[in-house]
């Protein structure tokens, strides 16, 4: 609501008094003429340039018009055939400036973060869609109507707050602007306002009409975006107007005169009409298509047209209709009016304005359908980026590391890509339209600027952390080549091109972005000098370097002018530079060093020059010196001769990585004496770049090669590989989740879809490959060339298998039957070849000529199969028919003719791609070369549906290249130029496709993932997008929607929000998503790849209605890395502590545990509030959250209340106020904020970053709104302050005393009043009086740190780094707070008790007495502490100890539990056998002389065999602990598992009674038959696996583990690393594998349950999968916060133990 001094409107020239110039600013040819229409004076506003040319209100950009009024009015005429431009800047409520802009010179739509760009169509008397630009010959007045309110929360989802400044630029006639709370009607007279419930204009704001003329035969009303009310009938005729003015925006197609006596003639713009958007935004329009030549098309009767149901789009062409429809409704993708294009999130339309000649054309009632029974196209967005495939685009030169060296920054045509090295989660920058030319980032990975290719180049500032643009503007430059920043970000410098060609150099202004400013142009320099690289100095922020052709200069800027000093180079003067950097001083000071800058040539020369005093202080040069016939170059000395050609160099305080063209990558010492170490690439070396701890390099190529060399461990590891040119088709495979490419590069590669990384490429040089396909069922990949030839590879033995040459021309399409036993491809040449697949060696079947059509360019749909392999459908023989065949026979079945007139081009329609729907819906889908999508009936040829498929302006130029609709008849794909449209396929009325960009070339092909859950496009990269979609029984749980527990987050859906209807024909077969696919979109994050999340406790059914397998039981351990994580309240009983993820409440009496999941990360600490009625717990950053989440806990009921976030990286510290009221929280290392939370709302009070780190914090108990944190060497006391609604809080810090010399404070208690307690690392223990806040106490209370105290009843308790416990009497303290001196310490504070602990303390609670409590230590111990007995009492243990490697138990003995022995192998290479009955060791033997890694009993008890990390296998005797076999068969490789089994050995041709089993780390497994009795031993199998690449592990193998089948003794399951990750099911008898069961990662752990029949599997990836053999179903389970290193079934099959790190979760199997 405005203010009352704003209402009930204001006139804005007026108040901020225009004429006088002095509250606004004119530029250009501004003056103020008399207007004949309106009599009466106007401003006008001129000129060839709009944006030199203007009026503007404020005068400045940084006041602000402070105009909160919800519509702004503006009053004004284009001037004829000009064009114009209107920007308003509008202030949302959480601060961002938005800015919204209208002008005819845009031709399309454009959406980003901050600036919204509407197209302002003017048109002629007739109608004319989509002519977009200059003004018509007699515009006139126009009163635009904005409605700001509707305009940011639409398109933007933002709440308005202000109006802050408006431009109006030539050219144009401007009266007035007006800003007003209400909605007011033009063309309503007051008189016409009391009878009517309208508000009619003010006369101050209305146009003059003489009498006897209608207000709209004179001026134009445009309403944006309109609202449902509808003006009454008889208004209507009175306020007719032909169409002048269009505004093309993202909102449904609207008409104000689309129905009869209907509406006002006003333009309508509405809004997206997802759930989470404006609510009142109508649901999308029909569309009926009339002529005037076929009035039969429009004479059927319907319903009456009822309000508010929506109101139908009546077009009119005057040629013949093509899309007349009088068969039945539209389908929900015919209806084109209401598509959503989204980039991040946000929705793009389209609005056209209608002719009153249409109107008098439309006089037929038109069929609508119940508004109530439209379903809405939900979620919106459907799809979600989830990966990209690629690297470069413009240049592959631009790559940086960030701040942390932890992740890297590169470009992928117009996405910008933020990729973790070590978990390559990828996250997204998305806004640019063209492809990306440079970019830069700062040196606190704060601020990210980018560029795009294009003239002019738009470029963009990031907020990196939020990946939220900050500001879109326009550079000077038409090129922006080159982009650096300062090191703190306030400046950015850019090299380019201008218009004429020549270099220029422009440096802006961005330290204000951040802060809601502008970025500002400081200074701008042209040269004629050649510029490849450019830096801002590291050392002085206004000092700068370039290099070039010939020339290297010096840059300075001061005030306000760049200037630049040429280097004097000597004969150096003639070589091409190419990059250059400065030297890095060691400790990151300014120190002389530092001003020195490296410079590389093409030539090879190395010019180190001193920029102080601009000379060269050094000229070296690198050789390509090679031995006498030595077959590669050695390494580099710098001496005279022909160099090689540097393209790159990096510098850090220690080496120079330098990058080479003949593909080398070399670190030397800064002296250059010596190579250091090299990495030889597959191609020219384009950019180095060093991290910023010295520690890797990054490298990038010109081939599409993206890696970093690991300098401690001296490995090189490939981040990325891309295509270097367009991909032109792709294909999937099922089984082992693969995905295959062909590009214009003449590559064909292979790519991991879990991963996303190469798996194989094959390269030809003579022709290039045109279409591929996989074979369903086999490892073998087809692919058709240029030349004609179709090529079949192995993907085991990586070489081709067959080559057949029967076509002559290009391979145009190539598709294999869905059993696999046939495939097909065509050729340009119009042949059809069918091969038979049913062996390796395929061979050709038929050939048949003339009958696909000739010339066509190969397509991924050129060639459809039918789901059942039935049928074959291509188009042919010509381009305007097509033909239906039986796959087998290649008898044709059916021939479609398409060629039909296009009235828009004159020409006969032709087919472009075909696709079949699912198999039970029998539909053929055929996309037309005038962008129309006809559905056939499969098997007659009947027409089910026809469309126009909706064009955007500058979306989708052309046809349809590729189809694909997904197997549950769900969605329907379309490659729609350089966007990806999604169209609800099933359901009847939709508000049309969801469109989705990001591709900067035209997107090739688009398909289904092989499990349905996400969406393939590929183009210039490959984008792999989630679909975020459910159905509508996945939405529906009994009990209630389940909460968001362990970080699955399920939609919490409606009845009536359901979108999907099945036919008849799909009831049997719908394709259900795991609710475990669902991600959460956080604030710009994307990640690869994602792990499934699950319910532990009670969770939803799985899609199959199964129940889940494992439930939750129990936790054993607690996690010593957090801080204060554990709490416990003497009175009430609640005791509550951490174990990774979890927090466990736990019964003391009988140890009943209540597991609360939902962190998803490891949790750091836990407070609990003074009510004991409220806890919260905090996590840091993870995958799955942006931010570390904070969660808020009902302690009585166990469920989560709130869930906040703020902080980056990690919490240190929780506290609550003494009322409850608040909580603070500390933020950990890189995130130095306090921030300060109300528990009423759970909202952020206030946040303050902290010069320096603090490490714990707590509120004053007896002072109102006191706290104080401490950190180093410092104790800040904070002061919180309320006023009403505001909040201050006052600070006052208060170094220690140089005389304890305390160094960092790391812990703090309150005392008796005024005391508060600090203690330091040095292991003291200050006392401060915080009334006078002065330190005046100090004792050493322990030889090490100090991390925790305690205070109650006068009585002290510190808890040391080294385990120690110490209970002090300081009763006497608060008597010494008035005296001076240190005489009496030593007497004042005595140390009562003294403990011992296993690790050191990290939390502590006890009672208020302080005679007993409970500690918890790094070792993962809680211990409870009588101080009154001195005793200390474990009740949690953790695993500290690592000697004891591998254990094994005996086998069971009947009726004898006391002879039950348990083995454990040492790290010593010992062997120790224990009585379990008497817990008490029996013997120790020492077989081996390395560290054990695997032991085993054998079935009767009486052997034991262990193996070591050397390969041996010692076979000993557990009575005697004599050692008498020694089998060294996998000698070098350590042993991972022996397994052993009871097995006749008879059938496998050896003798023994037992069968056993030994795996080895070089993935080699040996299976023995063995009668230990006889001593007999014999070899029964050998097995080898392959080794994958180093780059698919990433450095360190898993392990590989085998185990017999106890269900099956001839099978054994093998997991390791190979070249798939896979289960192999092994069968001994038949000496081969038998099964593979693919896995989602390499497996840590493997177990096998005999009742159940399951598998468990534990990964890396934190995440345990159960595996049902008996079904052959998964389950994926989540809890762990490290990896899964171990799990075991527990004989009787009940239980399931797995452990990671220290934790160990016990889980309940459930039956099947």
């Amino acid at each position: 609501m405005a203010r009352a001094w704003q209402h009930p409107f204001l006139n804005v020239f007026r108040y901020f008094r225009v004429d006088e110039w002095k509250r606004s600013a004119k530029e250009g040819d501004v003056a103020v003429v008399t207007d004949k229409t309106l009599k009466g004076a106007v401003y006008r506003i001129r000129g060839s340039v709009s944006a030199a040319n203007y009026i503007q209100l404020p005068k400045t950009s940084t006041q602000s018009l402070g105009l909160t009024g919800r519509y702004l009015y503006v009053l004004f005429r284009p001037l004829p055939s000009k064009h114009f431009v209107i920007h308003l800047d509008v202030s949302t409520e959480d601060g961002q400036v938005i800015r919204v802009s209208f002008s005819n010179l845009f031709k399309e739509f454009k959406s980003t973060a901050t600036w919204l760009q509407f197209p302002f169509i003017l048109e002629a008397g007739t109608l004319q869609r989509g002519l977009v630009g200059l003004a018509a010959a007699g515009p006139r007045w126009t009163c635009l109507q904005l409605d700001l309110q509707d305009i940011l929360l639409v398109y933007l989802n933002r709440r308005y707050h202000h109006l802050k400044g408006i431009r109006l630029c030539a050219s144009l006639l401007v009266r007035n602007l007006y800003t007003s709370d209400l909605c007011f009607q033009p063309a309503v007279t007051g008189t016409q306002g009391t009878k009517l419930p309208l508000t009619p204009m003010p006369r101050e704001m209305a146009f003059p009409v003489p009498k006897g003329e209608s207000w709209h035969d004179r001026y134009i009303h445009v309403r944006f975006p309109s609202d449902r009310l509808k003006v009454p009938s008889e208004l209507t005729q009175e306020s007719r107007s032909p169409p002048e003015a269009v505004l093309l925006g993202p909102g449904p197609v609207a008409s104000s005169k689309a129905v009869r006596n209907s509406v006002s003639p006003v333009v309508q713009m509405l809004g997206p009409t997802a759930s989470g958007q404006a609510p009142w935004a109508p649901r999308p329009f029909r569309e009926v298509s009339l002529t005037r030549e076929h009035p039969e098309a429009s004479s059927g009767d319907g319903p009456s047209v009822k309000a508010p149901k929506p109101f139908p789009k009546v077009s009119l062409s005057r040629g013949r209709s093509e899309a007349s429809n009088t068969e039945g409704p539209l389908e929900p993708w015919a209806q084109a009016e209401a598509s959503d294009v989204h980039t991040a999130a946000a929705g793009t339309h389209v609005l056209t304005h209608e002719s009153a000649e249409m109107e008098e054309s439309a006089q037929v009632p038109v069929a609508l359908e119940d508004a109530g029974s439209c379903k809405r196209f939900l979620p919106d967005p459907v799809l979600r980026l989830k990966g990209v495939i690629g690297f470069g685009g413009h240049s592959t030169r631009q790559a940086v590391w960030t701040a942390d060296g932890a992740a890297v920054v590169y470009p992928c045509h117009s996405v910008i890509i933020v990729l973790l090295v070590d978990t390559r989660e990828q996250r997204f920058f998305l806004g640019h339209t063209d492809k990306v030319s440079a970019l830069a980032l700062d040196g606190g990975s704060s601020l990210l600027a980018s560029a795009q290719a294009g003239a002019p180049s738009m470029m963009r500032l990031w907020d990196f952390q939020t990946g939220g643009c900050l500001s879109l503007f326009r550079s000077p430059m038409h090129a922006v080549c080159s982009l650096s920043f300062a090191d703190r970000g306030a400046l950015l410098c850019g090299v380019g091109k201008d218009r004429h060609g020549r270099t220029m150099v422009v440096a802006w202004g961005t330290g204000q972005v951040g802060l809601g400013g502008k970025v500002v142009v400081l200074a701008k320099a042209l040269t004629d000098c050649d510029i490849q690289a450019f830096r801002v100095a590291c050392f002085d922020e206004t000092r700068m370097a370039s290099c070039g052709q010939g020339s290297v200069l010096l840059w300075r800027l001061r005030g306000g002018v760049l200037r630049s000093c040429p280097v004097d180079l000597g004969e150096n003067h003639v070589l091409y530079f190419t990059d250059l950097a400065f030297k890095q001083a060691q400790d990151g000071c300014q120190e002389t060093s530092a001003t020195m800058l490296f410079v590389c040539s093409r030539s090879g020369h190395v010019l180190e020059i001193d920029c102080q005093r601009v000379v060269v202080k050094c000229a070296r040069r690198l050789l390509p010196a090679r031995t006498p016939g030595g077959p590669r170059p050695q390494k580099q000395t710098f001496s005279s001769g022909p160099g090689i050609a540097i393209s790159s160099l990096s510098v850090s305080p220690a080496v120079c990585a330098v990058g080479s063209e003949d593909g080398y990558l070399r670190l030397w010492p800064l002296d250059f004496s010596s190579v250091l170490l090299e990495a030889e690439h597959e191609g020219p070396v384009s950019s180095v770049c060093v991290s910023p701890d010295g520690l890797r390099v990054l490298s990038t190529t010109s081939s599409g090669y993206l890696g970093f060399l690991d300098t401690p461990s001296r490995v090189y590891r490939v981040l990325a590989r891309s295509h270097t040119a367009p991909v032109l088709a792709l294909a999937t495979e099922q089984r082992r989740g693969q995905l295959a490419t062909v590009s214009q590069d003449r590559t064909i590669r292979i790519w991991d879809l879990a991963t996303l990384q190469q798996l194989y490429d094959f390269t030809s040089s003579e022709e290039a490959p045109c279409a591929v396909a996989f074979h369903p069922t086999r490892p073998t990949l087809f692919c058709g060339f240029s030349s004609g030839a179709v090529r079949s590879f192995s993907l085991e033995a990586a070489e081709a298998l067959v080559e057949h040459k029967c076509h002559r021309g290009a391979v145009t399409g190539l598709i294999a039957t869905p059993d696999g036993r046939l495939l097909f491809s065509a050729c340009c040449q119009g042949s059809l070849a069918q091969y038979s697949c049913a062996d390796p060696q395929c061979r050709i079947l038929r050939v048949a000529a003339d009958v696909v059509c000739p010339d066509a360019p190969a397509r991924p749909s050129a060639l459809a199969v039918s789901g059942d392999g039935c049928l074959l459908a291509f188009v042919g023989p010509s381009r305007h028919t097509v033909t239906v065949m039986g796959s087998a026979s290649l008898d044709e079945l059916l021939r479609v003719g398409v060629g039909t007139l296009d009235p828009a081009s004159g020409r006969l329609d032709s087919a472009v791609a075909v696709c079949f729907g699912p198999v039970a819906l029998g539909h053929l889908l055929v996309s037309t070369s005038s962008n129309r999508v006809v559905v056939l009936d499969a098997a007659s040829g009947h027409i089910v549906r026809e469309s126009t498929v909706f064009q955007l302006p500058g979306v989708h130029p052309g046809p349809c290249p590729s189809l694909a609709v997904s197997e549950d008849a769900c969605f329907l794909l379309m490659a729609a130029g350089r966007a990806v449209k999604v169209w609800d396929y099933v359901t009847k009325a939709s508000p049309g496709p969801q469109v989705y960009i990001g591709h900067s070339e035209p997107v090739q092909a688009v398909t289904f993932s092989p499990d349905q859950h996400q969406v393939l496009s590929a183009g210039d990269a490959i984008f792999l997008w989630d679909i975020l979609a459910t159905t509508e029984s996945e939405q529906s749980f009994p009990g209630g929607p389940p909460a968001c527990e362990a970080g699955l987050l399920l939609p919490q859906a409606r009845a009536q929000d359901s979108w999907r209807t099945l036919s008849p024909g799909q009831a049997g077969s719908p394709r259900s998503r795991s609710p475990s696919h669902l991600r959460h979109l956080h604030h710009g994050w994307t990640f690869v790849p994602g792990l499934p999340k699950v319910v532990m406790g009670t969770s939803p059914p799985t899609p199959s209605g199964k129940r889940r397998r494992l439930h939750l039981k129990a936790v054993v351990g607690y996690s010593g890395n957090g801080r204060s994580n554990m709490v416990w309240r003497p009175d009430t009983g609640f005791f509550a502590y951490t174990c990774g993820r979890l927090v466990v409440v736990e019964d003391l009496h009988s140890g009943a545990q209540q597991l609360w999941p939902g962190h998803p990360a490891e949790i750091s600490t836990l407070a609990l509030s003074h009510s004991a009625q409220v806890l919260a717990s905090a996590s840091g950053g993870s995958s799955v959250a942006a931010h570390c989440q904070i969660r808020i806990w009902d302690v009585s009921g166990g469920l989560c209340q709130h869930l906040i976030s703020h902080h980056s990286t990690s919490v240190l510290a929780l506290a609550f106020s003494p009322d409850d009221r608040l909580l603070v929280t500390l933020g950990g290392h890189g995130d130095h904020t306090l921030t300060l939370w109300s528990m009423a709302t759970c909202d952020l009070v206030s946040s303050t970053c902290l010069p320096e780190p603090a490490y714990s914090v707590a509120f004053n108990p007896w002072g109102a709104g006191e706290f104080t944190c401490v950190g180093q060497g410092a104790v800040t006391f904070w002061l919180l302050q309320q006023h009403g609604a505001d909040t201050s809080l006052q600070v006052h810090r208060e170094p220690v005393p140089e005389a304890v010399g305390a160094g960092e404070l790391t812990s703090l208690c309150y005392g008796a009043p005024p005391l508060l307690y600090c203690g330091t690392s040095s292991g003291q223990v200050c006392v401060w009086d915080t009334s006078a806040s002065r330190c005046f106490l100090a004792w050493e209370a322990d030889n090490s740190g100090i991390g925790l105290l305690l205070f109650s009843s006068f009585r002290l308790v510190s808890g040391c780094n080294t385990g120690r416990l110490r209970l002090w009497a300081v009763g006497a303290v608060s008597d010494l707070r008035r005296r001076k001196g240190s005489g009496a310490r030593s007497s004042s504070v005595l140390m009562e008790r003294e403990l011992v602990l296993d690790g050191a303390v990290v939390s502590a609670s006890f009672d208020d007495s302080v005679d007993m409590g409970i500690v918890g230590t790094t070792a993962g111990t809680l211990w409870f502490v009588s101080w009154a007995e001195g005793t200390s009492t474990r009740l949690i243990s953790g695993h500290r100890s690592k000697s004891c490697l591998c254990l094994a138990w005996s086998p069971p003995c009947c009726g004898r539990p006391k002879q039950q022995r348990l083995a454990a192998g040492y790290g010593d290479g010992s062997l120790r056998i224990f009585s379990v009955s008497r817990t008490a060791m029996e013997l120790k033997m020492h077989p081996h002389t390395a560290a054990l890694t695997a032991v085993a009993f054998s079935t009767d008890g009486q052997t034991v065999l262990s193996g070591d990390k050397d390969g041996l296998v010692a076979v000993s005797h557990p009575c005697t602990g004599m050692t008498f076999r020694v089998l060294s068969d996998h000698q070098s490789a350590p042993i991972s598992t022996i397994d052993v089994t009871r097995k006749e050995c008879g059938d496998l041709g050896v003798e023994g009674t037992d069968l056993w089993l030994a795996a080895s780390g070089d993935q080699r497994v040996s299976v023995w038959a063995s009668n230990w009795l006889r001593n007999r031993c014999e070899l029964v199998d050998w097995l080898s696996f392959p080794t994958p690449a180093a780059t698919e592990t990433q450095g360190q193998l898993p392990p590989s583990l085998a185990a017999f089948c106890p269900w099956d003794g001839a099978l054994l399951m093998y997991v390791g690393p190979g070249v798939y990750k896979e289960v192999i099911i092994y069968n001994l008898c038949q000496k081969q594998v038998v099964e593979k069961i693919p896995l989602p990662f390499f497996a840590m752990s493997l177990s096998l349950s005999l009742g159940t029949r399951l598998l468990a599997i534990g990964f890396a990836e934190c995440m345990l999968r159960l595996v049902d053999c008996a079904t052959g179903t998964t389950q994926d389970f989540a809890g762990h916060d490290n990896a899964v290193h171990l799990c075991r079934f527990t004989p009787s099959a009940r239980l399931l133990f797995t452990a990671a790190c220290n934790e160990i979760l016990v889980w309940e199997v459930a039956s099947g």
